[in-house]
């Protein structure tokens, strides 16, 4: 009887044994190590992501913008607000803003800088290297597509045009998308959102988009002088 008991004790002893040891190599999250970085970069980045919505002569022309200097400067693409007054600007909890453009240049640059307003100092996006890029490399964007604010997409650099200045990518951009970040899997922005190949008139995304490289923004904010990291 007493080695039955010694038995049955010692059974239990492994069992809660192995539960513990479960428990130790269990994952705290049910998330793979990619969930991980886009989720990271997701909650580091949106933040600092903001929607734009511009009164035009025949509606709204809608877009995406990035936070760049903590007293409310954005930066965007030009011909989210061309042609247009009453620009409005949402940020990420829902507040929204009237903003004035402090400069714009044409389409073949296609950037733009807007001030609003705030209380409080705004979280900014953090700018990274355009040169440092491969063909290949994940990326990221976010933005504000058909009015779905807060959009996240992933895809890779599929090509980079150095004679147009443009970086390719499969990462979904669609309308409302412009003016909205590509991102690295640090967070740092890579690229602006500009454009899609179009050839169906946005019957559908067939997966090639633009993105001006974040070098040639550097020098734009450079010649604002705008402080950004």
């Amino acid at each position: 009887m007493d080695g039955n008991i010694s038995t049955v004790i010692e059974m239990k002893k492994k069992i809660v044994t192995l539960l513990a040891l479960l428990c130790l190599t269990s994952p705290a999250f049910p998330y793979d190590r990619e969930e991980m970085i886009n989720i990271s970069v997701y909650e580091k980045i949106n933040p600092a992501i903001v929607s734009i919505d511009t009164q035009i002569k025949y509606g709204l022309s809608c877009g995406t913008g990035c936070v760049v200097s903590n007293d409310g400067i954005i930066l965007t693409s030009s011909h989210v607000i061309e042609n247009g007054n009453d620009i409005t600007v949402t940020i990420y909890n829902g507040k929204t803003y009237k903003a004035e453009v402090i400069k714009k240049v044409g389409r073949n640059n296609d950037l733009a800088l807007l001030k609003i307003k705030t209380d409080k100092p705004m979280q900014t996006v953090i700018l990274g290297d355009s040169e440092q890029l491969k063909v290949g490399q994940k990326v990221l964007a976010i933005g504000n597509p058909f009015g779905f604010n807060g959009t996240l997409t992933q895809g890779i650099i599929s090509r980079i045009d150095y004679s147009e200045n443009k970086i390719q990518t499969d990462a979904a951009i669609n309308p409302g998308s412009s003016g909205g970040p590509l991102l690295n899997t640090n967070g740092e922005v890579i690229g602006i959102n500009q454009s899609i190949y179009n050839p169906d008139n946005n019957i559908s995304n067939i997966g090639i988009g633009f993105a001006i490289p974040v070098n040639i923004v550097k020098d734009f904010l450079k010649s604002t002088k705008v402080a950004v990291k």
